[in-house]
């Protein structure tokens, strides 16, 4: 075990998200001028892009890292039936759920109801096809619409809050499985399928467009809401919600509704790039 994975099980987890979350929300403009600057320069990040370039504008360090982009900086792929990309980054992996199990990394997996928190859930999806991209700190941290669908629940399950890079990817086993996230179960035009947010050490923050700020707080057991009633649709390459920090999308897909294109680790990704047909 390395020193860094060492670190990983004995941090504080919570204790030091609890902090960045302070400092990343201090107005301070000295403070925040040399944190922003600071990711921009080590991570060269594109900020012509943005909707707001200046990165000295920003009120504080969260609406620097959950920017809006300028209007056309990312399309959707033409043709309708591509599945979309939910997020920039990078692929971690990506392909088939084995008799229920999803391939991690270097001979880690987990199983598909340990991600959700649920057996029955996870029912659908058994050999059916994930994706897991994954967003560093220099990428657009809002999350898009794959397909369209419509809203169904979310499950925020507990967990540890372990970093998603892939030192630790490679190295801590069932990490995606075990880590706090919000699960968002959608019902589409071919069946379910659902958006998985990952949460990540410093900070485990996850917003959606329909709930607001999710995570914080952290969860003591599984908590469910059910929006079967509510009527929330997004459409394809709509936002669905956004990252307070970078971390992981996982993508899950029924056996039969889409057939992913050839993606290899490490590829580079961004949203509404067609990662498959449905």
């Amino acid at each position: 075990m390395t020193f860094k994975v060492f670190l990983q099980y004995t941090l504080p987890h919570r204790a030091l998200s609890r902090l960045v979350y302070w400092a990343t929300r201090w107005t301070f403009r000295p403070w925040k001028n040399w944190l922003i600057g600071t990711i921009v320069r080590n991570y060269q990040v594109d900020m012509t892009e943005a909707a707001q370039p200046d990165p000295t504008a920003y009120e504080h360090f969260n609406a620097f890292f959950t920017r809006a982009l300028k209007p056309g900086a990312r399309v959707p792929d033409a043709d309708p039936a591509a599945l979309l990309c939910p997020a920039d980054g990078r692929i971690s992996q990506a392909g088939d759920i084995v008799d229920g199990r999803i391939f991690q990394a270097k001979g880690q997996s987990f199983t598909t109801a340990e991600l959700l928190g649920d057996e029955a859930a996870a029912a659908p999806f058994h050999n059916g096809r994930f994706v897991t991209v994954y967003l560093s700190p220099r990428d657009y941290h809002r999350v898009h619409m794959p397909l369209a669908g419509t809203l169904r629940e979310t499950v925020h399950v507990p967990g540890r809050i372990f970093s998603v890079a892939p030192f630790a990817v490679e190295a801590i086993p069932r990490l995606f499985a075990r880590n706090e996230r919000l699960v968002c179960h959608f019902d589409g035009e071919h069946g379910p399928f659902a958006v998985v947010l990952v949460g990540a050490i410093l900070v485990s923050s996850v917003s959606t467009v329909w709930d607001g700020l999710v995570i914080p707080p952290y969860a003591p057991g599984i908590r469910r809401k059910s929006f079967a009633d509510r009527g929330i649709q997004l459409e394809r390459f709509a936002e669905m919600g956004r990252f307070n920090m970078g971390s992981t999308v996982i993508v899950l897909l029924p056996p039969g509704s889409a057939a992913l294109d050839p993606l290899v680790p490490q590829q580079t990704v961004k949203v509404g790039q067609r990662l498959g047909k449905k």
